[in-house]
């Protein structure tokens, strides 16, 4: 797995490009430094619907579900999203400023969105992520560390830690321990 600098997209077996409307360009001059962690499902709770997909392009239909007509209209995006079963789909290609992180700071810094990766997990703040996403988060997190000098493995957050009281996720079945020993071990490929 690798990013390709040029259209800032992650290539590699398993990836699909879904182009989200929700992106813009980042400030001039701003290094990309951060990567956020989030999870999402939709409906909460529900794995493997579609919905997420849908929600990041926009097309979310009115009347298919009640927790769906509240945030149908909401205009957000990440980068990536990493489904329970290991598939990844790309949103917003690296270069682009994907608007996944909202109001937030990251050691004094404001609008994270503007310096940061934001990388979706399917999956709650309480149930356990699957096996497969965290081999597929480390496989991503290695490529982007290859393609941007300035990430590394202690430059990794959740979006809890950027939006306090705000947001809860990726939550506590996240195991940052886990990705932590995962990312100080050598590659697998070298």
């Amino acid at each position: 797995m690798k990013v390709d600098r040029n259209s800032g997209l992650l290539l590699g077996e398993g990836v699909r490009f879904v182009p989200s409307p929700n992106h813009d360009a980042r400030p001039t001059d701003c290094a990309i430094d951060l990567v956020v962690l989030h999870n999402i499902s939709l409906p909460p709770g529900e794995f493997g619907t579609g919905w997420v997909e849908r929600l990041f392009c926009n097309d979310v239909p009115q009347g298919v579900h009640p927790y769906l007509d509240t945030v149908r209209d909401l205009r957000v995006s990440a980068h990536l999203l990493i489904e329970r079963t290991g598939a990844i789909t790309q949103f917003v290609p690296f270069h682009l400023r994907a608007w996944h992180a909202g109001v937030s700071c990251h050691e004094g810094r404001e609008r994270c969105n503007d310096f940061s990766i934001g990388i979706e997990l399917e999956g709650t703040d309480e149930l356990p992520y699957e096996a497969v996403q965290y081999d597929r988060l480390e496989q991503v997190l290695r490529a982007l560390f290859a393609a941007y000098p300035a990430l590394g493995p202690e430059r990794i957050t959740g979006h809890e830690h950027i939006a306090p009281g705000r947001k809860t996720d990726p939550g506590p079945a996240f195991d940052w321990g886990l990705l932590a020993a995962r990312l100080e071990k050598p590659s697998p490929a070298g």
